[in-house]
């Protein structure tokens, strides 16, 4: 079973717990290391692959680089993942989202360990000054990086650790759950939501709308699912909002959020409207 902790009133973070397998979380710390210039092809040692690549390292021009494989299973593993405690992030925009929340919170609860960085791109300038581990890659790299066919809008993939807010539950484990939800009113229970898309798409409204947490009930699918992170931000051209004719001709109306995202996914939007402007004297069947 996954719990989400409560969420802060400003942009909460989801705290998930789940069935734990027996592997332990491993979470590895850089150790500084004189920086020096280095270009990695397909070289690289046979040890165990890093969680993040050798401080000397600037960049990365081949898809066969251990860490670039490291990085692909963490995409598409979810024990992969959860052993090394790391989650693959692509896109500009969800990096942001992190960084700005990370930046609202006192204690952080979590790490942005590195970003895979395009190398005809600068870096984002909220990390300029950031101490972030900044690796270049090119084209082909980014493009198996992200898993996806266009790179064209993909400048940066990041590195992140799997938040302290995420607990995962042993079967039959009996835990003192006041300990995440201190103060907690309402959380959501979500028993077999097997869609990544569904299950980010909620997760987003849940935050939204100022919920305190989230279980995961057995049979739910990984939280840290490339495609239930996705679901969990503003999709592609979404972003941009109505077009200057349509917000002239249209009365304009808004549905009031807690949290700090600019807007919910665009079908939980649509719906909502769809039930909230229905005539009062409707019947259903």
């Amino acid at each position: 079973m996954w719990s989400s902790s409560s969420f802060p009133p400003s942009s909460p973070p989801l705290t998930l717990c789940k069935p734990r397998s027996n592997s332990s979380l491993s979470l590895s710390l850089p150790t500084k290391t004189p920086n020096s210039h280095v270009d990695v092809g397909d070289g690289g040692s046979s040890a165990a692959t890093p969680s993040i690549p050798p401080f000397h390292v600037k960049s990365i021009t081949s898809t066969s680089n251990p860490f670039v494989k490291h990085c692909v299973k963490l995409r598409n593993s979810s024990s992969y993942r959860h052993s090394h405690g790391s989650v693959l992030i692509v896109g500009t925009t969800p990096l942001r989202e992190i960084y700005n929340f990370q930046e609202s919170m006192q204690e952080k609860p979590t790490t942005i360990d590195c970003l895979l960085l395009h190398e005809k791109t600068s870096v984002p300038e909220e990390f300029v000054e950031s101490g972030v581990r900044v690796v270049r890659v090119n084209s082909m790299v980014m493009k198996k990086l992200s898993g996806l066919q266009s790179t064209e809008s993909i400048d940066v993939v990041s590195l992140v650790k799997i938040p302290s807010t995420f607990h995962s539950l042993e079967n039959n484990h009996h835990e003192d759950f006041s300990k995440w939800f201190p103060s907690a009113y309402r959380i959501l229970v979500l028993d077999g939501i097997q869609d990544p898309g569904n299950l980010g798409t909620l997760l987003r409204s849940a935050v939204a709308f100022g919920w305190d947490g989230a279980f995961l009930l057995p049979g739910c699918c990984d939280p840290f699912n490339e495609k239930a992170v996705r679901a969990s931000r503003v999709l592609g051209s979404e972003g941009s909002g109505l077009s200057k004719e349509a917000h002239e001709a249209c009365e304009l109306v808004n549905i009031r959020m807690a949290g700090a995202f600019e807007s919910l996914n665009v079908s939980v939007a649509g719906g909502i409207f769809l039930f909230m402007l229905q005539p009062q004297n409707k019947k259903f069947d």
